[in-house]
């Protein structure tokens, strides 16, 4: 609280969403490769028939498309620091400490977070043509990736877009299938004298992913080559049904699974006072302008959450030895589901004390929380809870007119209800210091919060048989960083401080961490010219735990890529093609539970990659075509028998695949 009123600054809960997304980015990689970042017109090869500016919700900064070709994984949204349980679409996890960061209520289900569209990524555009992309990814095993995007302006103050994106695969072991579906539309109206602004969210995602516990044991991965477990679907698995997942691409059955529905309905609207202006383009254009000075603000988002686990073929065995559950029968249903809808009502001011920059602007709010959860077990209301929040927020930022200087500085605090005591409180200052030296940033972040509701008895998905109240988690965070774009190198720094940190210590018992631990986090990003076209690019981060914590961390996490970026002597032609290689030191990786969808601590097992994962890739682009050819986990093959069975097991008893094929196109089409 001190911090707080020292900072004299409180944020909203949308803003602050968007700084979580901002933050979640800071080790995808650097625009590197042949010429940087890649614009949409020379991608388009039409640089005078469409002009495209997109902004997200919460920054009125108008960004242009920026297209990397290198860089596989952002065109499927998974991180590359991210581990799976070994499919795509399955719970993921991050090699990196990534506490959560946000004050308030939160259901406590982030197992599947990568795979969410939100309010807070939501672009929106303005464009002179209608655009459209289409994007396919086809794996082995009948994986499919699909994404459709288009946006247009219906009015030159009016844009509207819809989103849509699936992602299916029967994955290479059995009942790992995955079925997502992603929508999102958006609305972005200007009245014509400028003083009226309304932003329309409409978010769907439909998340469907196999749990089968694992495999029964890690030998029938050592199966002689020629034997019945080479096929891996082959292999017994600890839930589900005792057969491979259907190749149907049409097919969503999951007999054992995760489900995950939930959606957004956002709308936004903002009324400026200030003074007009106009500028004159030519003897019969004028064009009309207004600058700001005070912003009245209000946003009303409903948000509802659907999380249940599934299991049609519930053996007690299992239930019994690690969830201390009793069935009936030997094999019966069971069936987990917690309901919220939360309803947020949010009134804020602007004021802009320099008439003409936009991007300094000092905001003040109040925002009131209505939430109602409704708790099943077995098809059973259990219970059902109403709760509210208020809290207050509010916002500076600053970012000069020579662009030399971004500041930042933002919070919130709860005054009353569910998380009455919570806050956040945060402040960054980024600074040009010159061309030749590059840019730094410094800031400060401390969260005090209450434990995600997972962790709360009244929970569905809270199995274990003792009450717990915990106390709010405390996380303060220092970070840095350099970039020096003439040496295409970024170097960040971050050093946590958490008290009372909470987790599963099996796979259902909740506990705190009373003591303080830190974790210091270096990561480094660089492109050496190898020579010619041929780069070598690397990310590395540095991690290490101090202190006794319920965390553990590798020490080292990498990625690396070695290849060529250039054209090839054709115009129209950028190539990127050459090897990849993933790697992370040995250390006492979590454990999954797939009842609560929560990866819990343990500190008795080294988790140990038999090799780095590695992969050939082939990506180019011509004009507007995009084409990517991956051969992923070449590390599988076995010596001297051949086989590509030699997997990694980044999660105990989760192997990735085998050798993994993905073809891949990306279109854009101007209208």
């Amino acid at each position: 609280m001190p911090l707080l009123l020292i900072t004299g600054f409180v944020h909203s809960a949308n803003a602050q969403d968007d700084l979580l997304r901002r933050a979640q980015g800071r080790f995808s990689g650097m625009t590197m490769g042949q010429g940087g970042g890649d614009s949409i017109a020379h991608r388009t090869g039409l640089e005078d028939s469409i002009t495209i500016h997109f902004r997200y919700l919460d920054t009125s900064r108008m960004q242009n498309f920026d297209s990397v070709l290198f860089d596989f994984n952002k065109k499927i949204d998974l991180p590359w620091y991210h581990i799976t349980l070994g499919n795509l679409g399955n719970a993921s996890r991050s090699l990196l400490y990534e506490p959560i960061m946000k004050a308030g209520w939160d259901h406590g289900f982030h197992a599947y977070d990568v795979y969410n569209f939100t309010a807070s990524d939501a672009r929106f555009y303005n464009t002179t043509r209608p655009y459209a992309e289409l994007n396919y990814v086809l794996g082995s095993r009948s994986e499919q990736y699909i994404r459709l995007m288009h946006t247009q302006n219906l009015k030159p103050n009016w844009n509207m877009s819809f989103e849509y994106r699936l992602i299916n695969s029967p994955g290479f072991f059995q009942n790992q299938n995955t079925n997502h579906n992603n929508y999102r539309f958006t609305s972005w109206y200007q009245s014509k004298n400028k003083r009226y602004q309304n932003f329309i969210v409409i978010v769907g995602n439909k998340l469907q992913s196999g749990e089968n516990g694992g495999i029964v044991n890690d030998g029938y991965l050592e199966d002689s080559v020629g034997g019945a477990f080479d096929e891996r679907s082959n292999i017994p698995t600890k839930l589900g049904p005792d057969q491979p997942g259907s190749r149907n691409f049409f097919s969503t059955s999951i007999a054992t699974g995760t489900f995950h529905t939930n959606a957004t309905y956002m709308m936004r609207q903002q009324y400026d006072l200030g003074q007009k202006d106009s500028m004159v383009v030519n003897d019969t254009t004028v064009v009309p302008l207004f600058y700001p000075r005070v912003r009245l603000e209000h946003t009303i988002a409903l948000n509802t959450y659907h999380n249940r686990f599934r299991d049609t073929y519930a053996d007690s065995v299992y239930y019994d030895s690690l969830y201390s559950i009793k069935l009936d029968t030997a094999r019966q249903e069971y069936f987990l589901r917690e309901h919220w809808r939360e309803l947020t009502n949010d009134f804020s001011i602007y004021t802009f004390p320099d008439a003409k920059n936009a991007q300094q602007f000092l905001k003040l709010g109040a925002s009131f929380q209505s939430l109602k959860g409704t708790f099943d077990s077995n098809y059973v209301n259990i219970d059902n809870r109403d709760y509210h929040n208020f809290f207050v927020h509010g916002e500076y930022r600053n970012r000069t007119r020579n662009q030399k200087w971004d500041i930042e500085a933002l919070g919130n605090f709860y005054v009353t209800g569910l998380n009455a005591g919570d806050y956040n409180a945060y402040v960054s200052l980024r600074r040009l210091i010159s061309r030749q030296i590059g840019y730094l940033e410094v800031g400060f972040q401390n969260t005090n919060r209450t434990p995600s509701f997972v962790f709360n008895p009244i929970s569905s998905f809270y199995l274990d048989t003792v009450s717990n109240d915990f106390n709010k988690e405390n996380t303060s965070v220092l970070f840095g960083t350099f970039e020096q774009p003439k040496l295409r190198l970024k170097l960040t720094g971050r050093y946590y401080l958490t008290t009372n940190y909470t987790y599963f210590t099996n796979y259902f018992q909740a506990a705190q961490a009373s003591t303080l631990f830190n974790v210091l986090q270096v990561s480094a990003e660089k492109i050496f010219r190898i020579g010619g076209n041929w780069n070598w690019k690397t990310w590395v981060v540095l991690q290490q735990r101090v202190g006794d914590g319920p965390v553990n961390v590798p020490l080292i996490s990498t990625r690396n890529q070695i290849g060529y970026d250039g054209t090839l002597g054709f115009k129209n032609l950028r190539i990127s093609f050459g090897g990849e290689m993933r790697y992370f030191t040995p250390y006492k990786a979590p454990q999954y539970s797939p009842l609560n969808g929560q990866y819990f601590y343990q500190d008795l097992t080294t988790v140990k990659l038999q090799m780095p994962d590695i992969s050939a890739y082939l990506h180019f682009r011509i004009k507007s075509f995009s084409a990517y050819v991956r051969a992923e986990n070449l590390n599988s093959i076995k010596f001297p028998q051949g086989g590509f069975t030699n997997n990694n097991v980044p999660t105990i008893n989760y192997p990735y695949p085998g050798l993994q094929i993905r073809v891949g196109i990306f279109w854009s089409f101007v209208n």
